[in-house]
Order: structure tokens, then C-alpha cells, then sequence
């Protein structure tokens, strides 16, 4: 028999010390069905995609010229870890509009897309065999980052106004997590929002046990209706440590994200992103920057934004209606990318995908959005990315396998 170079190398590689934390990572199931998303005829609510068609490309295009006249070889050196200041300056004039707090450059970190910022906050503060407290369901890219560093979760229910505060303080007493992770605006998967009310009372949690809060906000500026609720940043101030991102707003491929925080917590923040890449991409921030300093993503984009996929969740939210079974309930968000559909008890979701797929529908099943997996019968639509027909046949597709399942 010959052996050949190609099995020699499977031979080797078989026998490569991956670590246990490496091996023992599950692949993101959205990740995993983004990878069908090109099957022809499929119509596709799983991914947290926003609208190709709507991505400012001639405003970027003049951006881009701009940025090279006034910035030129600043744009393909190397940068401070910290962020290109300029920017770090306007992001923190950006989230001041709102509040009477004037944030400043030196509590923004730039990160390449949010979840850099979970993956930074996961080591700056966890230990293997340290608890997180999250939202019950909570998001799933969330849950990857901190199982990385060897988390372990306590949960408290997800209510239509935001976590149950009585669950959240037995779990806090039980369990004494380092952290706090929520996601308040629109929130995934569930599409809820947390109210004032319960903001200010998990505040007051935060600080009484001494937990840092962790305000994930992608969504925070996509609002279709209601009222605009304040911060955690605004209400608790050095308790809370914000993650944002441009990935919703302007371009996921920029892969620009920021952490606020007070700037003691940064020294450490700032450390472990040097370790990580040295910085973020130079290139995409000076052109990011020439945007938002246009004045273009203020006053016509976010609004374009807001406009479109508020009539987008409208025709998916009346399609519901008019299509699904009367045992299934869904949410009403009031921004953001999803919203939250709840089947009968003894369904599995998970169960349903391959038909779904199969019927040219595809969604992400709600299990993994659990922390303990211990949940089936939950699914999470994104009514952004899809035009208003899809919408609208999707959805027929959809409540026909949900027909022949019950």
C-alpha cells in the first residue's frame, strides 16, 4: 500500500494538540444556516442580515474619496489600539445627543463588530467556572463568547417589559455572577424591549451586589413605533459597560463595533484587544468617520432605515395574522431586526427546519438562544432582509409546515 503526502498530513494533523475549549466549541447554528441561504428559491428569515439594497454605497463611494484627501497614508498605517481618536470622538458625541452627559473619546474602544466586544469582556472579567447572568432566552453570540473563556449561566425569564427582577435577584444571591448581559432594545431574539421602569430597577440590583452591567445595543437606534427608553449608560452610569455597532446602520462588512465604559475599566479593556490584534481596521474607520461627519447616516439614513423596515415588520407581523394556526403566537416588536415566534407546548421547532428548508423557508430554531438548551419551542424571524413579497410568501410557506406539524 502507498502512503501518500495527503495522508501523511491527515495522519499529523489527527494527532494535533487542539485545546479542550477550541474542541469543544459548537458551530453557530446561524452561521451554519447561512450557508443554504444560496440554495435557489429559498426565501431566507434566519440570519440577523440587514437590507443589501438599502446600504448607503454612493454616500460610502464620496466617503471614501474624502477620506483619502484629507487623511491619505494615516488610512493604511498602523493605529492605536484604543481606535482612531477622531472617531472614538464622534461615537461619543453621537450617544450624548440624548442625554445630559457628555461622554468623551476616552471611554470608547473600538472593536471589530460587537462581538469582538463580548469576546473582550469575556476575558478582561471571566474565569473558567464563572457565572453569567442573562435573559432567558439571550443571544446566541453572546453565549459563544463567553463559553470560550469556560462560562457558566444563570438565567431569569425574559417578561414582555424585560427580565423578571424577583428571578434575576434569586439568581444574582444564588449563584453571585460576575457579569450581567442584556440586550434591552429589541432584543434577540425575542424583539422585546425592557421598559424604564425595569431598567432603573436593575440599576439598582447592579450596584446593590456590585455586578457589571453588560448593554448589548445594536438595535438601539432602529425604532418603528413607541417611545424611546433611556440607557443603562444614561441611568447607571460607571455600572454599565455598553457595546454598540455599525453593523445594523450602516455595514456589516466594515466590522466596526465600540465598547463604552469608564476609562478605568478600558486600561484593561484596551490591553487584552492589543493582545488580540493590535487594532481595529484603520482603513474602515477613517472612512466610517468621513460618513457620519457628512451628516448623511443622521439625517437621511437611519430614517430611510427606520422607514423601510417599519413596513417590513408590518407585512410580516399581517401576514402572521392572516396565515398562521391560532395556537401560535408571536411578538410585536418595536424596532430592531425579529421578533419571536412561541408554538404549542410538545412541539419541537428544531424538528421543523429541514421541512421548512425543504419548503423553501429557512429560520433559526429558538433552542441555542437558551443557555441551557432546555427550550424547543421557539423560533426567530428576521423581517429586514427579505423584500415585502418574499415577506409575504415566506410566510405562507412557513404556516404550512406549521399546519402539517400540528
Amino acid at each position: 500500500m502507498v502512503t501518500t503526502v495527503a495522508d501523511l498530513q491527515e495522519t499529523v494533523i489527527k494527532k494535533w494538540p487542539f485545546s479542550m475549549k477550541a474542541v469543544g466549541l459548537e458551530a453557530n447554528i446561524i452561521r451554519e444556516i447561512l450557508k443554504i441561504s444560496s440554495r435557489p428559491g429559498l426565501i431566507n428569515f434566519a440570519g440577523g442580515l440587514p437590507a443589501p439594497e438599502l446600504f448607503p454605497e454612493t454616500d460610502l463611494k464620496l466617503a471614501t474619496n474624502r477620506a483619502f484627501d484629507k487623511w491619505g497614508p494615516a488610512m493604511l498605517q498602523y493605529s492605536i489600539t484604543a481606535g482612531v481618536t477622531e472617531l472614538r470622538e464622534a461615537i461619543a458625541k453621537r450617544m450624548s445627543r440624548h442625554v445630559h452627559m457628555n461622554f468623551t473619546a476616552d471611554i470608547i474602544q473600538i472593536t471589530s463588530g460587537s462581538q469582538q466586544g463580548l469576546d473582550l469582556i469575556g476575558r478582561a472579567f471571566l474565569n473558567p467556572g464563572d457565572y453569567v447572568l442573562t435573559e432567558r432566552p439571550t443571544y446566541l453570540g453572546a453565549l459563544q463568547a463567553f463559553n470560550l473563556v469556560g462560562a457558566k449561566y444563570c438565567t431569569a425569564r425574559l417578561e414582555d417589559d424585560g427580565i423578571n427582577i424577583e428571578e434575576a435577584e434569586e439568581q444574582i444571591k444564588k449563584y453571585n455572577p460576575k457579569l450581567l448581559y442584556l440586550v434591552p432594545n429589541f432584543q434577540n431574539p425575542a424583539g422585546l424591549t425592557t421598559s424604564g421602569e425595569k431598567r432603573e430597577a436593575i440599576v439598582e440590583l447592579a450596584k446593590k451586589y456590585q455586578i457589571p452591567i453588560i448593554d448589548d445595543n445594536p438595535y438601539g437606534e432602529l425604532r418603528y413605533s413607541g417611545e424611546r427608553q433611556p440607557s443603562f449608560k444614561e441611568i447607571g452610569g460607571n455600572a454599565v459597560i455598553q457595546l454598540g455597532t455599525f453593523s445594523k446602520i450602516v455595514a456589516p462588512g466594515f466590522r466596526i463595533g465600540f465598547i463604552a465604559a469608564c476609562p478605568e475599566v478600558m486600561q484593561t479593556i484596551e490591553r487584552v484587544k492589543q493582545s488580540t490584534d493590535l487594532h481595529s481596521n484603520a482603513f474602515s474607520q477613517y472612512i466610517l468617520l468621513e460618513y457620519i461627519e457628512s451628516g448623511r447616516l443622521d439625517d437621511y439614513h437611519i430614517p430611510l432605515l427606520c422607514e423601510e423596515y417599519g413596513k417590513r415588520r408590518d407585512t410580516m407581523i399581517e401576514m402572521m395574522e392572516q396565515e398562521f394556526p391560532r395556537e401560535v403566537t408571536f411578538t410585536r416588536p418595536e424596532g430592531g431586526l425579529f421578533l419571536w415566534v412561541t408554538l404549542p407546548e410538545k412541539v419541537s421547532v428544531s424538528d421543523m427546519l429541514n421541512p421548512a428548508v425543504e419548503a423553501g423557508v429557512a429560520f433559526v430554531p429558538g433552542k441555542p438562544f437558551y443557555p441551557h438548551g432546555d427550550n424547543d419551542r421557539h423560533l426567530r424571524l428576521n423581517f429586514c432582509n427579505a423584500s415585502h413579497e418574499k415577506i409575504r410568501e415566506g410566510i405562507k410557506r412557513l404556516a404550512k409546515v406549521f399546519k402539517d406539524a400540528l
